[in-house]
């Protein structure tokens, strides 16, 4: 199997130990950086534009377009309701119902099962990632076993919460290669540090952007897609940890500020920004250009614009941040940016 066919990832557990698919602190220290990419994107995905193989392809047919005109690297949350469905899966266990709770991980790695047969990949390439999302799927078993106490806390459910990512960084990797792109995933558990705050991890920016670089830019500089898990870290010893619920924007921001990308895309299931839920206000308007300060206000003010670090970390190095529709490309979205001199740059 070549590199660019396997995760970049730890062992069984996330874990930053020493394996044959490891990266460690001193593999990491002793590579040559490679030179930094110009005009670098980040795309990052939620998880109702990855929910099923025609939105995985669709998803794909974005990236490997931008592809071909700059680099890209892409960052995926789960697919719509798995994270969910795995932190169910905790709390049976925690309730002593492991028959039950091992019965929704099958029936979770059964839905992602279905969606690699869905790609109707190449009978090489379809048995390969079979494989892959088959050892994933032992180390799920693992962790939800038949029988026997499983205490439930913060470091049980943050590995649990880990796998959707990992299976759709997989998948989207895949479906990247099926339209003729080079895509690997790559595991941010790698290189994102974090405390040992399980389920609310805090990331240690320094640490993770110079691990983060020595992994990331030697992949783009070769013309490869990195297909980064969202929402996952590690702490020191190599536990999994998870950013937090709901921040996946968040870990976008985090792994482009990593690679100095000058624009971040979030791809979502709304036009952009709005002065309110259009779900719930007819009179909800969409916002085309923000300021940093302008959509921190209004997410003050109770709008649901983005996770609270993404603009912060934004801001640090001026980096554009999107809002754009998944399923309505053509559309423009929301940009956020700096302004200079009293106008949009």
């Amino acid at each position: 199997m070549s590199p660019e066919q396997q995760e970049i990832s730890g062992n069984a557990e996330g874990a930053l130990g020493p394996s044959d698919k490891s990266v460690t602190l001193e593999s990491v220290f002793a590579l040559e950086p490679a030179p930094v990419q110009e005009n670098l994107i980040a795309f990052k995905f939620g998880g109702s534009s990855l929910l099923g193989a025609e939105r995985l392809l669709h998803a794909a047919r974005l990236v490997h377009r931008e592809s071909e005109t700059r680099p890209v690297i892409a960052v995926v949350s789960a697919m719509k309701g798995v994270t969910d469905r795995l932190l169910r899966v905790g709390q049976l266990l925690g309730e002593g119902r492991n028959l039950h709770a091992r019965r929704e991980a099958e029936s979770i790695a059964e839905q992602h099962q279905a969606t690699l047969d869905d790609l109707r990949l190449d009978s090489p390439e379809h048995q390969r990632l079979e494989d892959e999302l088959g050892r994933l799927t032992e180390d799920l078993r693992h962790e939800t076993p038949w029988s026997g106490r499983v205490e439930a806390n913060g470091a049980t459910l943050d590995r649990l919460a880990s796998f959707g990512e990992r299976y759709a960084a997989r998948l989207l990797a895949a479906a990247l290669s099926k339209i003729g792109a080079q895509a690997v995933p790559v595991a941010s558990s790698d290189f994102v540090l974090t405390c040992d705050s399980f389920r609310e991890a805090k990331p240690d920016l320094e640490r993770t952007r110079l691990r983060g670089r020595e992994i990331l830019l030697p992949l783009l500089e070769a013309g490869i897609v990195p297909v980064v898990t969202g929402f996952i870290g590690a702490t020191q010893d190599g536990r999994i940890t998870t950013l937090g619920r709901n921040s996946s924007d968040f870990s976008g921001a985090l792994i482009a500020h990593v690679v100095d990308a000058v624009e971040l895309v979030i791809w979502t299931d709304v036009d952009g920004v709005y002065t309110a839920n259009p779900h719930e206000s007819a009179e909800a308007k969409l916002l085309h250009e923000l300021s940093y300060d302008e959509a921190l206000a209004l997410a003050a003010s109770g709008a649901k614009v983005l996770h609270p670090h993404v603009l912060p970390l934004a801001a640090r190095t001026e980096m554009t941040v999107w809002v754009r529709n998944t399923f309505k490309p053509q559309g423009r979205g929301t940009r956020i940016g700096a302004k200079e001199n009293g106008g949009w740059e």
